[in-house]
């Protein structure tokens, strides 16, 4: 990566620009690399989008009307086992998004706080370089008097 500009050492080096947060993109590897995890998002997608909805409107309509001609205790069988898995999907979501949120609020925190340190490093910086400045200044003008 050799540039025809010369190396700029005076200036700070902008940082990366990011297209996630660090953890989101941790979080992203690591359910990559698990595929019950990969299994129980795509189930929890696919759960939570309208083509399940349209594909139980039809199943369900066929069901009361070809299948069965007393179709509610069989159906209601399914659907109840249904709900059971369905929400225990929804539940590994919640404590993923809890976790997620968790380790992005710690580093959040943690940035924060880094934040804080520079800012108030560089404030008693400036403090001290003004005083300088100042001493420095007014002391030609004492000696004058």
């Amino acid at each position: 990566m050799a540039t025809s500009e010369p190396a700029d050492h005076s200036r700070p080096a902008l940082p990366v620009l990011l297209r996630h947060n660090p953890v989101v993109l941790e979080q992203q590897a690591k359910r990559a690399q698990d595929i019950q995890l990969r299994i129980a998002d795509w189930i929890t997608g696919f759960a939570g989008s309208m083509n399940f909805v349209y594909i139980h409107i039809v199943l369900f309509t066929v069901w009361m009307l070809v299948i069965e001609h007393k179709p509610w205790p069989t159906l209601t069988l399914i659907v109840s086992l249904e709900a059971i898995f369905l929400s225990t999907f929804v539940m590994i979501g919640q404590n993923r998004q809890a976790t997620f949120q968790q380790a992005k609020a710690d580093r959040d925190f943690n940035e924060q706080e880094l934040e804080l340190k520079t800012n108030t490093q560089i404030t008693r910086e400036i403090h001290t370089l003004t005083a300088e400045l100042h001493n420095r200044l007014l002391k030609p003008t004492q000696q004058q008097s």
